[in-house]
């Protein structure tokens, strides 16, 4: 890893403000020539930071690839808007850290241990087994959020606001406030958060670790109460602190095995990551979703449609999800011919054994239930894994029904996309172990996402439901999933501190 020693600020930066996350808001590719181009991402963070009309913020990311590394090793303290790249008018540096380092900190821990403990995705019998090459991962873990936190005490200005994102950076605020005690340091989870039990799977000095490397912010922010009193519970279990669960606040009133935090309190926040209702209405009328809609249309004809749209993610719980409709085509031969399950499976984390297993068995099944029930003239399901974002909007605009059925979520945009982007209405089927569910049950058919019966059962209620019904449901769902935009989102969050 490179020396982050040498970066230790001996005085502050000019940042007033200042952004923390893995994966930052371009991303580089290298051409045939030799040459680096930029693109831009997009998601809420993106969207978010446009809310911020200070052109002295800073948003401090790790690079990524080869080509992420080359660019940042060219520019100025990995300051991409220094080396004359076109980054969409916000400062961005991009941490040039060790591939071998941000490999085990990224797969081994924050992919492979803190995303399965938040989702509960453990095979129990055989894992998790934390032997020394964890420990080798965690170290490398510490390291990653060493860099970052060198990193932010480097660029901020006295008093900064700083808001670290996820389960990648959870050292990083108790690790910042040592460098720079006068900053303001939030941090928010994006994924669940595990219950005491599951928790403390964990190593117990990585447990609390984890624990105090979060509480070492000012405000640690959850997308619903639900996650934001599990961390709660944790911290009271683990850490013994004190917890107001009233007010949302956790103090740690005496000295703690890992050397965190101590007698500080730790506010705690809830924020429900909305859908950005006008990006997404303006992007579905495009004529690029148009072409794939009416493609869409002619395979499925005048049937009724079941949409669903995921990563290849353990915790999307496609598998299941297929079992369900399998079911309702073998229980009620009403709806042969006249139902497509619209299924789009978007690759992910393919370096990861676990979900190419996955995706195969995703495959797998999906070619059993076409061979089991498909006519000349009928396929009853349609499966992609491959990422197509106008397809994707274009399957929106067409659904009757909306799947969402993860084992567990932090959120799960999916399920307030679209009731937004719906032409006709949608009735949504939403698992109620979706943090979406919080805000969306009233209006949403709710199912225990581990019932295959009860899940096929509530596909054949989302199908009958009245036209009328099914609108009217749209409109108030639509209203809840855009109620806090991702701009409003982030300014409340930074408003809070």
């Amino acid at each position: 890893m490179a020396d982050h020693a040498s970066e230790r600020p001996t005085q502050s930066g000019a940042a007033p403000i200042l952004v923390a996350s893995n994966r930052g808001p371009v991303s580089f590719r290298t051409e045939d020539d030799g040459t680096l181009s930029l693109r831009r991402g997009g998601g809420g963070l993106v969207s978010g930071l446009s809310a911020i009309d200070d052109p002295n913020a800073v948003w401090v990311c790790a690079a990524l690839s080869d080509a992420d590394r080359a660019a940042a090793r060219q520019a100025p303290d990995g300051r991409l808007d220094r080396a004359g790249h076109d980054v969409g008018g916000q400062a961005v540096r991009m941490l040039d850290i060790d591939p071998e380092t941000f490999a085990r900190a990224y797969n081994g821990v924050a992919n492979s241990t803190l995303w399965f403990v938040h989702h509960l995705l453990y095979d129990i019998p055989t894992k998790p087994a934390f032997d020394a090459g964890f420990r080798t991962e965690w170290a490398a873990y510490r390291a990653y959020n060493t860099a970052f936190a060198e990193a932010l005490a480097a660029e901020a200005a006295p008093g900064a606001a700083v808001l670290v994102q996820d389960y990648h950076l959870s050292l990083a605020p108790a690790l910042l406030r040592s460098l720079r005690p006068d900053l303001r340091i939030g941090h928010f989870s994006h994924t669940p958060w595990a219950p005491p039990e599951y928790y403390r799977l964990l190593p117990d000095d990585v447990a609390a670790e984890v624990l105090e490397g979060i509480l070492g912010a000012d405000r640690a922010a959850f997308l619903t109460r639900r996650w934001a009193l599990a961390f709660a519970d944790c911290c009271e279990r683990v850490l013994g602190a004190s917890v107001d669960r009233d007010a949302l606040t956790v103090t740690l009133p005496q000295p703690s095995a890992g050397g965190g935090p101590i007698g500080r309190t730790t506010r705690l926040g809830v924020h429900g990551l909305g859908a950005d209702g006008a990006f997404l209405r303006e992007r579905a009328h495009r004529p690029d979703v148009d072409e794939r809609l009416t493609a869409l249309r002619e395979a499925v004809g005048d049937r009724r449609t079941v949409v669903r749209v995921d990563r290849t993610e353990l915790s999307k719980n496609i598998v299941r999800g297929l079992l369900a409709y399998r079911h309702l085509l073998r229980t009620r031969p009403e709806w042969l011919d006249r139902v497509v399950h619209i299924a789009f499976a978007y690759p992910s984390r393919t370096d990861l054994a676990e979900y190419r297993e996955y995706t195969a068995e995703v495959q797998r099944l999906a070619a059993e239930i076409n061979a089991e029930f498909a006519t000349a003239d009928w396929q009853p399901l349609i499966l992609h894994v491959d990422d197509d974002f106008p397809r994707s909007l274009a399957a929106y605009r067409l659904a009757d029904v909306a799947l969402v059925n993860p084992v567990r979520d932090g959120m799960n945009l999916v399920a307030k996309e679209v009731p937004v982007v719906s032409d006709h209405g949608c009735a949504l089927v939403l698992s109620r172990e979706a943090g979406a569910h919080e805000e969306l049950a009233d209006d949403a058919i709710t199912v225990n996402p581990f019932d295959v019966i009860a899940t096929a059962d509530a596909l054949a209620r989302a199908l009958a439901m009245p036209p009328a019904d099914r609108a009217d449901r749209t409109g108030r769902l639509a209203a809840a999933a855009t109620a806090l935009p991702p701009q409003q989102w982030f300014l409340d969050q930074l408003n809070a501190l």
